[in-house]
Parts: structure tokens; sequence; C-alpha cells
């Protein structure tokens, strides 16, 4: 029946879900926890692993096992990867996925290219959230352990990206996850007032992005190394003479 004068049309919502502002429900707690793992501890694990341990790889295998080493000796190791790691990763791709799905891509008022960004940074944490599962099951939970024979680690990783197709899928997902964790850092100061000013916003991105180059430079440059080297070793014996150093034998 057509709206008159004495009968108005009643409006109809919108489809979809506005999205919540500060002090709102629990997902805005959520949200709030989603953005402080992505820097403490997933961020923080990322950095370790890729400037720091992987990195140790341009330095040969003999370097990387020992360092592999040094992180199997630390106290607790278990408990620390499940609460300080895995955990952390889970929750903060759950909410993720879950952000991602209910489309809240408007949170903060960004101009066109923070949108193309922010919708990178929902693509890059997927693919990245992928290649960490794929990486973690093959180097933890397939073949020798690492924890008990670290000098096969370089062997190890080497046997994953000596094929072209998964050297390209470890590539594209250490990429993704070194934007998703850089341009996370600019995203994490705003939503948390750290940089509440648009100069202080535009540095920090600019300091964000030099981050990312860093980041995938030491990463690409390390899955380099592992296919420059000549195969290394992963049984038991063979671990031990990398461990060792060059021009060890048994």
């Amino acid at each position: 029946m057509a709206a008159t004068a004495s009968s108005p049309a009643v409006p109809q919502a919108k489809a979809g879900v506005a999205p919540l502002r500060a002090g709102q429900g629990h997902s805005f707690l959520l949200r709030r926890l989603h953005s402080l793992t992505g820097i403490i501890p997933v961020g923080a694990f990322l950095f370790e692993h890729i400037l720091v341990s992987n990195a140790t790889a341009i330095s040969g295998p003999a370097a990387y096992a020992h360092q592999v080493r040094f992180l199997a000796s630390l106290p607790l190791v278990p408990v620390l990867e499940l609460f300080g790691v895995w955990l952390p990763i889970l929750f903060h791709a759950i909410v993720g996925f879950y952000i991602w799905y209910r489309g809240d891509a408007n949170l903060v008022a960004y101009p066109w290219a923070g949108n193309w960004m922010y919708t990178l940074q929902r693509w890059t944490g997927g693919i990245a959230f992928v290649y960490i599962l794929w990486h973690t099951y093959t180097m933890r939970f397939t073949g020798i352990d690492l924890h008990e024979h670290p000098g096969a680690s370089f062997g190890k990783v080497q046997n994953e990206v000596v094929a072209p197709l998964l050297l390209a899928f470890y590539a594209v997902g250490l990429i993704a996850a070194s934007w998703h964790f850089a341009y996370g850092i600019w995203l994490f100061c705003a939503k948390w007032g750290i940089t509440p000013g648009e100069k202080a916003q535009k540095r920090l991105l600019v300091a964000c992005l030099g981050f990312f180059l860093v980041l995938s430079g030491v990463g690409l440059a390390s899955l380099t190394s592992f296919r420059s080297h000549p195969q290394q070793p992963t049984d038991p014996a063979g671990a031990r003479i990398v461990e060792m150093g060059p021009g060890a034998t048994e």
C-alpha cells in the first residue's frame, strides 16, 4: 500500500551490522585483544623468527643449527610455545577471520588508499595463517625432531623449498606475514591513540613500510641461503656433524 501523508512510510533498516564504537559490547574488547596480540606476542614471535632465527641461515647450516639449539634449550619450551605463540596466533586468527566476515572495514574513517591497505591487511593475514600452519606442521610434526637434532634443521627447510611451487608458497607467505605485521603496527598505534595526529600517522606509515621492506628482504635472503647451500643431512648422525661445524667428521 502506498504511503500517504497520514501514514508515512516506515524507513527500512539497511542490511548489515553497524560498526561498534568504543565501549559498545564484548566485540570491542575482542578487537582490542586482537590488536594487542598482533603485536605482543605474535608480532614479537615474527620479529624473532624472521630477523633473528631465519637470518642466521645466511651464515650457514652450523649457525642456523646453533640458533635452533638455543631456542630448544630455553626453559619450559612447550609451555612457552603453547601460551606464548600457538594460542595467541590461534586467537588472533579466529578473531581476525570473524572481523573479516563481519565486514568491519570502516571502524576508522580511512582515506581511499587506506581502505586498500586495510583490505590487503585482511588477505595477507589469511595467507600468513595458512603459511604458519603449514610451516609449523612440517617443521615440528613430520620427520626428524629438531629439538633433539637441531643440526637437521637447515636440511629440513631445504627439503621444503627445493620445489619451485613450495618455494613460491614460502616467499608469498613470508611477504604476507611481513606486511601483516608491519602495517599492523600502524593500525595498532592508530587504534590505541599512540599516533593521534595526521602527521604522526603519516610518519609512522613510512617507518612501517620501511620495516616491511627490511622484514621481507631478510626473509627472502634467508630463503636464498637455503637454496644456495649444498643439501644438508636430515638424519641424526648427519645432524651431529652439522652442529660441530664445517669440516667436522664423526
